[in-house]
């Protein structure tokens, strides 16, 4: 069996899987750890291995390596991207923060190395909240999520500067999608939608939070059904977790490149130690100081 190959790789390369919560069920399933971007970011810190194998996209396993510069990051597919993270790059950033200089920039995780290098913290859909509760009075440069922000932003009745970037997946969410969910699991099923919604979906949901809040409330809820907001994979881990309670997603959510990474990929990854994560040092130390700002908040 392909699973069998891949745990003999892995324990002869002492290395780690991580999977996020979006990524194929098949490949949670064989991983050492699956969560959010905090959960994984927090992880990639804690982790006694030689060889980080990252199942997820690209800006995840440059954050992998940037925390763990001595250990070998592999990415399964080198194509797994994300459009959100492509639509700022430094050089953009770096005019913006010329044009507001006494501005604090503030990158969303969804984000390129570079990007994070120019920025004075990041954050998580996770944990923005309580990162920008701690700069509240600052003028904020807040990229590349105009969503994330605006949600933030209003939470805290702060004013940011959001570059309009977004996440196509969960722009395609509508208000009718959310009625549509609640006729099909019953009025009084709670509705999660993520962050990086659009402003009259988060406001019509019942709940916005990133894929681990999303996990942790549905685990502590008496609820019995719930209706899904984001990218269809978390459904594999929500069932895994809860098989009592039933899940009706809406949107058609599914991200091509979080799909890219399958078993097969996995295994060859692992047996030829190939396509390594690089971030260049000056990059690296950087962002790391940015993503660590993060990390200390808690």
């Amino acid at each position: 069996m392909i699973e069998d190959e891949i745990r003999m790789l892995r324990n002869n390369h002492r290395a780690v899987i991580l999977a996020h919560n979006y990524c194929r069920g098949e490949v949670q399933d064989i991983a050492d750890f699956t969560g959010d971007s905090l959960e994984l970011a927090r992880k990639a810190t804690e982790i006694d291995a030689d060889v980080i194998v990252f199942c997820g996209v690209k800006f995840m396993a440059e954050t992998a390596k940037i925390l763990n510069p001595t250990k070998k990051v592999l990415l399964p597919d080198p194509t797994a991207g994300c459009p959100m993270a492509e639509m700022i790059t430094a050089a953009q950033l770096r005019e913006l923060k010329a044009k507001y200089p006494g501005a604090k920039a503030v990158c969303y995780v969804n984000s390129t190395a570079e990007v994070k290098a120019e920025c004075d913290i990041c954050v998580t859909s996770g944990n923005a909240e309580k990162v920008m509760a701690t700069l509240k009075g600052e003028e904020i440069i807040f990229v590349p999520d105009m969503h994330l922000g605006g949600y933030v932003s209003k939470k805290l009745g702060e004013s940011y500067r959001c570059w309009k970037g977004f996440c196509p997946i969960h722009a395609k969410l509508e208000l009718c999608d959310i009625r549509n969910g609640r006729l099909a699991a019953g009025m009084d099923a709670p509705v999660l939608v993520h962050p990086e919604c659009d402003k009259p979906v988060r406001e019509a949901a019942d709940h916005c939070l990133s894929t681990g809040g999303m996990c942790k409330f549905v685990k502590e809820s008496s609820a019995g059904r719930f209706v899904i907001g984001t990218e269809a994979g978390i459904l594999h881990r929500l069932q895994k977790e809860n098989p009592e309670k039933e899940f009706f997603p809406i949107g058609d959510l599914e991200c091509v490149d979080m799909k890219k990474i399958t078993l097969e990929k996995l295994r060859d990854s692992l047996e030829k130690m190939q396509y390594e994560v690089e971030v260049p040092e000056e990059v690296a130390m950087k962002a790391r100081t940015a993503i660590e700002r993060m990390l200390s908040i808690g």
